[in-house]
């Protein structure tokens, strides 16, 4: 036998972790880059920008918060709400109560500290849903939809009937100011000042508004990437082969729905730190109504069904348009009018939003986050 020497194949290095992250997604590092310069021009706006446009932006805010919520529990879990604006009534009711002052005859409160106030509130709406969960475990579609319509009702006769709780609907009661650390979100309290700009109640405002955006973005996009978003999807797409693989149908329903409301509840703290003041609505169609519903609604068809950036571009244009028209209209003479028949801001913002929607249904059901992907896509082959 000859001792013929075996040739030793080549070795093969291995191809680097990040350049294979890098040909898989190549326009990850943009969207990075883009996320970051988003942050900054936000963080930048209260020094530029008057406190009539920084609470027109907060209120976009409110409605992005509400509307990731919505679009995990419609989009995700195929779970069709109609319940948010009760959810946000019971965040800016319990709030207010826990926050409120002891000792008063007439209107109950805890006087606990803001930051737990807001956090037991975001709780207590979580509770609710859960408590809505039978429900929400065994219905679907325009079934659910119907059934969870009822609590925009029970929440109507809450509000007017728990006037301890609420202050009713002829006063209302206003809320503590929100403190972190001992650090109030008003005018009071320690004087600071960036860029020579005073950093007063309007700018911190926005600074504690989009620190809360940003927690519900971040915590949003995370549930939709683990174990639970992925039970949600399998529910949406088929109930019974999800269960064939494991799945709890009933608890996957059940928490997609709770934790719907705990956005819902938090959007609700916003709300009535925003408007600085807790008033029960007089009738269906107020803060708290079917309209409000409907609007966060309208936010995620517009945006994108489960897309959690779609929400955001929902909540921009569905809450942001009233209240640009409303500060154009005051300076350029537009959308004046008062009375029946009147087109004010609101009547004009409700057609255009009404109109994309059948925009959206028609030719891009997807909705804006569709339309964002087949950019990025092409732009990914190019």
């Amino acid at each position: 036998m000859s001792n013929a020497a075996v040739e030793t194949p080549p070795s093969v290095t291995p191809p680097d972790l990040e350049d294979l992250l890098r040909r898989r997604d190549p326009l990850r590092l943009v969207r990075i880059l883009l996320w970051l310069a988003l942050l900054a021009v936000l963080l930048a706006m209260p020094l530029y920008l008057e406190t009539a446009w920084l609470k027109a932006g907060q209120y976009m805010m409110i409605g992005g918060v509400g509307a990731i919520g919505l679009t995990m529990l419609i989009g995700q879990a195929g779970q069709l709400s109609l319940a948010h604006a009760f959810f946000l009534l019971a965040g800016a009711t319990s709030y207010t109560v826990l926050s409120g002052p002891t000792g008063d005859v007439e209107l109950v409160g805890f006087g606990l500290d803001p930051g737990l106030s807001l956090i037991g509130a975001v709780a207590i709406s979580t509770l609710l849903g859960i408590a809505f969960a039978p429900v929400a475990g065994r219905l679907r579609g325009i079934y659910l939809g119907v059934a969870s319509l009822a609590l925009v009702f029970l929440g109507l006769y809450i509000g007017q009937a728990a006037s301890s709780l609420t202050g009713g609907t002829s006063t209302g009661r206003a809320p503590a100011t929100f403190e972190l650390f001992g650090f109030p979100f008003s005018n009071g309290g320690p004087e600071l000042e960036i860029a020579g700009v005073p950093i007063r109640a309007a700018e911190r405002s926005w600074y504690l508004f989009l620190a809360l955006t940003a927690i519900a973005f971040v915590l949003a996009q995370g549930a939709i990437r683990s174990r639970v978003g992925r039970s949600w999807r399998a529910v949406r797409d088929n109930e019974a082969a999800a269960s064939v693989m494991g799945v709890s149908v009933t608890r996957a329903k059940a928490g997609a729905f709770a934790v719907s409301s705990a956005y819902a509840g938090l959007a609700g703290v916003m709300t009535v730190l925003w408007f600085d003041i807790l008033k029960p609505d007089e009738s269906e169609f107020g803060t708290y109504g079917i309209n409000v519903s409907i609007a966060f609604l309208a936010m995620v068809i517009i945006g994108g069904l489960g897309s959690v950036p779609g929400a955001l571009v929902g909540a921009l244009l569905v809450n942001g348009l009233p209240q640009v028209l409303s500060l154009y209209s005051a300076d350029l003479g537009w959308f004046t009018g008062t009375g029946d028949g009147a087109i004010t801001p609101i009547l004009v913002s409700s057609f255009v939003y009404g109109a994309a929607i059948i925009l959206v249904v028609l030719f891009e059901p997807g909705g804006l986050a569709a339309i964002g992907r087949r950019i990025t896509g092409r732009l990914s082959k190019s």
